[in-house]
């Protein structure tokens, strides 16, 4: 099974590259393995997230795959930290696809747990990283444009999107750019060490936000976390009400569910409201 990707990319060359994205994003580049993949955010000076990306560093350049539409802001962002720097920056989003599929099996040779790989395969090159977009790992493969019918063809039976929307929230896989969620903290999205999407070392050293980070990583808890949130006619993108009060947000909702960034004290099976509709916390876990 697998499922076509809304995606934008950038690429990232030059000699100052890694120090260079290192300096601005939540996870560590430094640190990684060549090739890899690392999960990460990049934040403005108040510690929100304005884009979630996955890094791929490779032995040349860095890839940073991200949501739809994303590339471009986040190009216009590095731009302005380039002083002396020795980087230059591409956006891809219109050479490459990524598709992600569900069951890696055919790609277990070629790609370990947690890493990431360039090869040759349908007559040209991809690059596979393993990550998990829907409670387990899978595989998202990023290839030229120009391959995409001999790649696809390789593949079995596509799963439209809302499908692995709905797996994901079951899991309680967060989804930054579909759930809605740039704007917040990522300790409030489920994505801190202990959550489900982790992508973030509090030992990289400094990068935009990060004195926001550290003094959260001292407080301890932030005052939202990520919740599963249940009601039938469930609204998108929505607040969450409770007395008269609002205590969160719906992410996407997909079959009468959806995540959203929640007030720690509402118990699970609270009486909420969306939209003027019945709701209840269905999953209230700090790391769910």
């Amino acid at each position: 099974m697998w499922t076509r990707i809304p995606s934008s990319s950038l690429r990232v060359t030059g000699a100052d590259r890694v120090d260079f994205v290192q300096g601005q994003m939540t996870g560590d580049l430094r640190g990684a393995a060549v090739p890899s993949v690392v999960a990460c955010a990049f934040l403005n000076v108040r510690g929100q997230i304005e884009q979630f990306a996955r890094a791929y560093k490779r032995p040349d350049d860095i890839y940073l795959h991200l949501d739809e539409a994303q590339a471009a802001p986040l190009m216009a962002r590095l731009k302005r930290y380039i002083i002396f720097d020795q980087v230059e920056l591409q956006d891809t989003s219109d050479t490459l696809k990524t598709v992600h599929l569900w069951s890696p099996d055919s790609f277990a040779e070629q790609l370990a747990a947690g890493s990431a790989a360039q090869f040759e395969w349908a007559g040209g090159q991809v690059l596979a990283g393993r990550v998990n977009r829907a409670g387990k790992a899978g595989i998202d493969l990023h290839y030229l444009a120009r391959h995409e019918a001999a790649v696809l063809a390789q593949l079995g039976e596509e799963k439209p999107l809302a499908e692995l929307d709905a797996a994901r929230i079951a899991a309680g896989i967060p989804d930054i750019a579909r759930d809605g969620f740039e704007g917040t903290l990522l300790q409030e999205v489920g994505l801190d060490t202990g959550g489900p999407l982790p992508a973030i070392s509090y030992r990289k050293g400094c990068y935009v936000g990060q004195e926001i980070m550290a003094r959260l990583e001292a407080r301890g808890n932030a005052r939202y976390h990520l919740a599963r949130v249940a009601g039938e006619n469930l609204a998108s993108h929505a607040d969450i009400v409770q007395d008269g009060k609002t205590v969160g947000r719906t992410g996407l909702a997909v079959g009468g569910k959806a995540l959203a960034r929640l007030r720690r004290e509402i118990a699970a099976g609270g009486a909420l409201e969306v939209a003027g509709q019945s709701a209840v916390a269905e999953l209230l876990t700090s790391d769910a």
